[in-house]
């Protein structure tokens, strides 16, 4: 069989995927993207998952955007391609006792709204955005940068590291050296005890630490995954800049998708990639399902780790010590999505009537922190919440393409089940944890349920085996301590580059991945012209 030469091959048309073949074709690269699914996009995808309602299209798993930076979005020329995307209000927490929490851009306001439980929080609210602005500029950058391989002492390795430093100069001082240390290694509780009392206004600022997390608000590095959650969109000196994508997350997809095909990339889908064909050391292409082989120059896959090097890849090929860290990658989860079409909008106990900043925004289903340290601890001892979290969003608000006229759809972003369940999954206990999740939220909104029209349940099974989301994790590994920056997502391998020449990597277990950020897939091919890998047309 004749093998389709091109200059460099993508594998997996995810959105950093997508990312990275439309620079690669910006690059003048001829360049394919394959995808083993139907479609692109991966978990930022919108969908009709009813065909008795097509006119109800959700977000199928990833559900806001943020730190997306603008240089991606200009480069790509994402909004000429249909990118745009409307602000998501802050957080609200509507209480079984009728009590509710508001969180706002209202300073004023929101002093306010955290005094209903606590004067003494209400007063430390200043402190403690200033401590965590603080320290999310000085980490938003890095997230921009390509970690150094630390430790090595080769000449070219010790300077990046020199390099690196030297950049950190200017931030970085005794105490906040100790603060960011403190950052790493710290639960978010921990944390947040420094500056609050209360469990609620403990509860609401916690869950930004364990978002799509195998932890809860006590377990150390939660802090981190807190400050993560609070950089926000990066280049223009926004700080958690969340929002609703017109069209649906898979309108992000499409807008890359549309760039790259505009810049001269082609894309195929349902061209799952069996084998990575490797001579002498170096990638010279791949072999899709049915035997079709594409050979190039340069690889780079986007998919996760786990299916890239332990799958694709003859483990012979690699260093033991490489297939020994990505065989104990940790990518465990205990997320369930839930999608519902509904009726009317809710209207809440605490506050009855439509507020834009309350169903325009995140609404989150949670009380005081030890009730989330319990919820997660049900899954480590192997059961389903007894009584889930959930970020709850309806972005049919502000986006009213994606429901008819008066109805709306529903995210419904929730923890935790078993990460057992990615492997097998028990359909009747799974629908029961969505059971719970709704009766919750109408205790706090009556007649929430009877307002359901469809809904769809996702668990960690269907992410692994449906959207190669390894154990339904969305971040393609955990963002634990021992899993960020140079250890991403293996030590001496965390600059998009493989042990395998040729063979670049640029999935959302990279570095800064984790969000629909695009920026794996930005940095791998800054790093693959730095190489000279291209070939000159």
């Amino acid at each position: 069989m004749v093998a389709n030469t091109y200059d460099a091959i993508v594998i997996g048309g995810g959105h950093n995927g997508l990312v990275a073949a439309a620079y690669l074709a910006r690059h003048g690269a001829r360049t394919i993207v394959l995808e083993a699914r139907h479609k692109t996009g991966g978990a930022a995808d919108t969908s009709q998952p009813w065909p008795e309602a097509p006119e109800f299209r959700v977000n199928t798993l990833s559900y806001t955007i943020s730190l997306m930076p603008p240089t991606i979005i200009r480069d790509l020329q994402l909004e000429r391609h249909g990118y745009k995307v409307h602000p998501l209000g802050r957080g609200y927490i509507p209480l079984p006792d009728g009590r509710s929490l508001i969180e706002t851009d209202d300073f004023e306001a929101d002093r306010r709204q955290f005094a209903k439980f606590s004067e003494h929080d209400a007063e430390n609210l200043v402190s403690y955005y200033e401590w965590l602005d603080h320290l999310t500029k000085i980490l938003a950058p890095i997230l921009m940068l390509t970690p150094p391989k630390m430790g090595s002492t080769s000449i070219a390795d010790a300077l990046d590291q020199a390099r690196f430093a030297w950049g950190m100069r200017d931030d970085l001082s005794v105490r906040t050296v100790a603060e960011i240390t403190r950052l790493f290694t710290s639960s978010a509780a921990d944390l947040l005890d420094r500056w609050f009392e209360s469990p609620i206004v403990r509860g609401s600022l916690a869950v930004n630490g364990i978002i799509g997390t195998w932890f809860g608000p006590y377990s150390p590095g939660s802090a981190y995954v807190l400050a993560h959650h609070s950089v926000g969109d990066l280049g223009d000196g926004v700080l958690a800049g969340w929002g609703f994508a017109e069209g649906g997350m898979g309108a992000i997809s499409d807008a890359i998708r549309s760039s790259a095909e505009s810049l001269g990339a082609t894309v195929r889908v349902n061209a799952p990639v069996e084998k990575i064909l490797v001579l002498n050391g170096r990638a010279v292409g791949c072999v899709v399902a049915g035997g079709e082989e594409f050979h190039a120059p340069v690889l780079v896959t986007a998919c996760h780790p786990k299916i890239t090097f332990l799958r694709q890849i003859d483990r012979a090929e690699l260093p033991p010590t490489f297939v020994h860290d990505i065989e104990h990658w940790k990518t465990r989860s205990g997320v369930v999505k839930i999608n519902l079409a509904l009726d009317r909008l809710p209207e809440f106990t605490a506050d009855p009537g439509f507020h834009p900043e309350i169903h325009g925004g995140s609404i989150v289903l949670t009380s005081e922190i030890d009730e989330l340290e319990r919820a997660f601890q049900d899954a480590r001892e192997g059961r389903a919440a007894s009584k889930p979290f959930s970020d709850c969003e309806i972005p049919s608000v502000v986006d009213p393409t994606l429901a008819p006229e008066g109805k709306h759809v529903m995210s419904m972003y929730t923890q935790w089940v078993p990460h057992t369940w990615a492997q097998e999954q028990p359909q009747d206990e799974l629908e029961a944890y969505a059971d719970r999740l709704i009766a919750l939220f109408d205790d706090v909104a009556p007649g929430f349920r009877d307002s359901i029209l469809h809904r769809q349940v996702i668990g960690p099974y269907e992410m692994e085996h449906e959207y190669h989301l390894i154990g339904g994790n969305i971040f393609h590994g955990e963002l634990s301590v021992d899993q960020l920056f140079h250890m991403r997502p293996a030590p001496g391998y965390a600059d998009y580059r493989t042990p395998i020449d040729g063979l670049y990597q640029a999935s959302s277990a990279t570095h800064a991945g984790g969000g629909v950020t695009g920026l794996p897939g930005h940095h791998v091919v800054r790093e693959i012209v730095k190489d000279g890998a291209l070939r000159k047309r």
